[in-house]
């Protein structure tokens, strides 16, 4: 069926639903990697977002269970140039095509996904919707410029556990950790487990105070969707914790939380960093990037305490005279 992509800055794309029968806007954002399409659209860093893949051919080897980063399908909307029907892959279990129908988020191919990448680049992110349609209508662009920014909105609610659970094999020995799930994905909780920790997870609102006299050796915030200036709740908490002095770290909205705690601010970066191949500064290796904010300034760095775990030397938070 024939659908349509469209920008809040009047931009219309034609293009083919291969998704849900339904519309949905959202922000349009790009991701650079070359495969782990179904890790990027499950991951609850993206909700709200509809993302395109700059990879011009995607679906090739399908779905399987293990690639979860979630337990559902996160993001909005999917963009691509070209969908492959007919997945090649020992592990796949459904189509991309099914697994976006089965949890109902509609996906557009036939786009000029360098094209919409470079405008992305050049105007920055923006609303934009994706609408199953024969024929194009004047209201859909009405609705994309009507739909409410993700600035200011508190995110992480949505997608946050229920109730606080365990993850992984648990030992006397490990070192136990609370982490606050934000939206975290489910291969940072695998590393953690890796990692030599007993990881115990708690929604977004719990309170630092309830957590404090439980005997967690370290805390952790993580990953997340949306704009972390809301989180008030968060940013209690980081602060309760680092004025008890105990161990903080934290992962791209968890990282934003402690600066915002320590007194800094956020901005918005013009597009984003997304992507499997961003280069780290001094190494001689690449990490995947998924964040749309940055922090203003930088820390001045009075004091730094050290902490030794399972024996490696890793920096804790700096305490500010």
């Amino acid at each position: 069926m024939q659908a349509f992509l469209v920008l809040a800055n009047g931009t219309v794309m034609k293009g083919r639903s291969f998704g849900a029968n339904k519309n949905s806007i959202g922000e349009v954002v790009f991701n650079t990697s070359m495969a782990g399409y179904q890790e990027i659209i499950t991951d609850p860093s993206y909700k709200g977002q509809l993302v395109t893949l700059t990879y011009p051919m995607i679906g090739n080897y399908g779905i399987n269970p293990d690639d979860m980063e979630s337990d559902r399908i996160q993001a909005s909307g999917l963009i691509v140039k070209e969908y492959v029907k007919r997945p090649s892959n020992f592990q796949s279990k459904e189509t991309l095509s099914e697994f976006l129908i089965r949890f109902g988020v509609p996906a557009i191919e036939g786009i000029d996904t360098r094209k919409l990448t470079r405008m992305i680049r050049n105007s920055g992110a923006m609303s934009c919707g994706i609408f199953i349609s024969e024929t194009y209508e004047d209201s859909f662009l009405e609705a994309v410029k009507n739909a409410p920014s993700m600035e200011g909105q508190d995110l992480a609610q949505v997608v946050t556990c229920e109730k606080p659970y365990v993850f992984g094999a648990h030992s006397p020995s490990k070192f136990k950790l609370a982490v606050y799930d934000f939206g975290i994905k489910r291969n940072i909780l695998k590393l953690l487990d890796t990692a030599g920790f007993n990881v115990h997870v708690f929604p977004a609102k719990t309170k630092a105070e309830d957590l404090l006299n439980d005997g967690y050796d370290a805390y952790f915030l993580s990953n997340g969707p949306g704009d972390p200036a809301p989180l008030d709740y968060a940013i209690a908490s980081a602060k309760t914790i680092m004025d008890a002095k105990k161990p903080l770290f934290g992962i791209c909205l968890g990282h934003q939380i402690i600066g915002l705690a320590l007194g800094k601010k956020t901005a918005k970066l013009k597009f984003g960093h997304r992507g499997g191949n961003h280069p780290v500064v001094t190494k001689k290796q690449v990490k995947s990037k998924s964040h749309h904010k940055t922090m203003v300034s930088m820390f001045l760095v009075n004091h730094l305490v050290r902490c030794r775990l399972q024996g490696s030397t890793c920096l804790t938070i700096p305490w500010l005279d």
